[in-house]
């Protein structure tokens, strides 16, 4: 059997690629689409690939029928309280995992790993129970305040990328009489921005999606997040517009969409630098 050129070898690669991000970008494109129909053709036997008329104010319609904009700056705000908290607090335990020899260490980050083993459902009631008794059910509190304890799956990534940076940068730093805050502060953390940038954007993803939480702490609809306006959007119009909910979900994704191709750079060497060294 003939060996196959370089070439052909290339174009194959790049054709079994090319299917896959069609296959991925498919439900997307499909999102789009019925974004920009009209309610009869969104709902036509058999669908149609393309609109027979892109219908652009769609978008403005979505946005008027639930408190869009609000309901935007208030899954920004959370967003940013939840990144800021979450990088914070992990990094700061990440560094005494990694960087600070103390009785226990090892032991305690174990313990720390285990806590990713018990299911999150177990935890509902209890939280829930903890925030009731605080009189914080009706406010975003949950939704914000538990970021600045850290995560064991944030410190796990963070420690690992700690781990990377030279012992003897540090240790300059402490004969220059520098003390740990300085040496986190000042060292560790600028020399540490793709792995902080990642874990920023877990957060922000999840924060952004999620539905569960706000769905079982808010009450007043002025507090809804995007997640939870889409379902209300849903709901609220009986035989839904599934045009002018598919508008609505595309205006949500967009901005995903953007803060990855900002931070993919950072995302990618983040990721391939935090298993370096375990």
């Amino acid at each position: 059997m003939a060996p196959t050129s370089p070439l052909a070898n290339r174009l194959l690669l790049y054709g079994v690629l090319g299917i896959v991000v069609a296959l991925f970008a498919f439900p997307f494109f499909w999102m789009l689409s019925t974004a920009l129909k009209s309610l009869a053709e969104a709902t036509a036997t058999p669908p149609t690939m393309l609109p027979a008329e892109f219908l652009w104010g769609n978008f403005r319609l979505a946005t008027e029928k639930i408190p869009f904009w609000k309901q935007t700056v208030n899954t920004v705000v959370l967003c940013l309280l939840n990144v800021v908290g979450t990088t914070g607090s992990c990094a700061l335990v990440a560094y005494g995992f990694s960087r600070i020899d103390w009785p226990g260490r090892n032991f305690f980050f174990w313990v720390t790993l285990s806590t990713m083993m018990i299911p999150g459902a177990v935890l509902l009631v209890p939280l829930y129970s903890l925030f009731r008794t605080l009189g914080w059910i009706g406010t975003s509190l949950p939704l914000w305040i538990p970021a600045f304890f850290a995560s064991a799956y944030n410190i796990f990534l963070l420690r690992q990328f700690f781990l990377t940076i030279p012992k003897d940068v540090t240790e300059a730093a402490e004969i220059d009489g520098c003390s740990e805050f300085h040496i986190f502060y000042r060292i560790i953390l600028p020399l540490s921005k793709p792995a902080l940038i990642v874990v920023a954007l877990f957060s922000f993803l999840y924060v952004w999606n999620d539905f569960m939480g706000p769905l079982i702490y808010l009450t007043d609809e002025r507090q809804f997040t995007l997640a939870l306006g889409l379902q209300a959007f849903q709901s609220r119009l009986g035989g839904t517009e599934i045009n002018l909910l598919m508008a609505a979900a595309t205006l949500v994704i967009l901005p995903v969409l953007g803060l990855f191709l900002l931070a993919q750079r950072y995302f990618i060497e983040g990721i391939s630098m935090s298993g370096i060294k375990g």
